[in-house]
């Protein structure tokens, strides 16, 4: 049965969660600083039409960029989930030595190779 590396040692599921929480931040700050810019041009009657007209796409792709890492974090959340639900391999007890049984194949190797050594090599 394969082993099967813990969840704390795998780094596709770590950068997956670090992405994820970065795209969180970072869209919903670009949002707040675009929403921010336009509510402050528009409220000072100062508002041109970058402000305005370009204003409304920005925040619309921050608002996808956090949204894909909301979906980021709830497959982490996920993966993290389903690796606890994964069975576990059962420990299996090392086997006693028998040291007895052990040394007794020894004296017969050993036996075995004096006979050997003492009828000699045989001639072709």
């Amino acid at each position: 049965m394969p082993i099967r590396p813990r969840l704390v040692r795998n780094i596709p599921f770590w950068l997956l969660l670090l992405v994820s929480l970065g795209a969180v931040i970072g869209g919903a700050l670009m949002m707040k600083i675009e929403l921010d810019w336009m509510t402050k041009a528009l409220t000072d009657n100062t508002a041109t039409g970058v402000d305005v007209y370009v204003g409304q796409p920005a925040v619309i792709v921050a608002g996808a960029i956090c949204a894909a890492g909301v979906i980021g974090l709830l497959l982490t959340l996920t993966v993290a989930a389903l690796a606890g639900l994964r069975p576990k391999a059962a420990a299996t007890a090392p086997e006693a030595i028998d040291w007895q049984a052990a040394a007794a194949e020894l004296d017969e190797s050993d036996a075995d190779a004096d006979a050997t050594a003492a009828v000699g090599a045989p001639t072709a």
